[in-house]
């Protein structure tokens, strides 16, 4: 059975900085690439960044290139989401996702996500 467990969520000033972590089982983790979403209250689910499964590209949606980095670790199944310079707007639940491959939007997998709230 695949389990991807988020963590790292929190409450923290605009300007601050989160590390979420995605610990990943049941599934060949070095075989995919990953991804993270996130969903603010009303709106739908959207991209944030992916990962190749080797790690050495990245992609990121335009709101937060610059500011987020993705990385992966496949000795632990795990991946990271490093948020610095947060803003409001980024206040959400965040998920991780196993995608169908790293040009994709749909995934496999998901997590149950944490919340992110960065408060002005």
């Amino acid at each position: 059975q695949v389990h991807l467990v988020e963590s790292g969520g929190g409450l923290v000033q605009a300007g601050g900085s989160l590390r979420l972590s995605c610990a990943a089982s049941g599934l060949t983790f070095n075989t995919y690439a990953m991804g993270w979403f996130r969903q603010a209250p009303g709106k739908e689910r959207g991209f944030v960044a992916a990962i190749t499964w080797s790690g050495r590209n990245t992609r990121y949606a335009d709101s937060v290139k610059g500011r987020f980095t993705i990385s992966r670790d496949n000795a632990k199944n795990m991946v990271y989401l490093q948020m610095n310079s947060l803003k409001p707007e980024d206040t959400a639940v965040y998920y991780c996702a196993a995608l169908r491959n790293f040009f994709s939007y749909e995934y496999d997998y998901w997590g149950q996500g944490t919340q992110v709230t960065v408060s002005s």
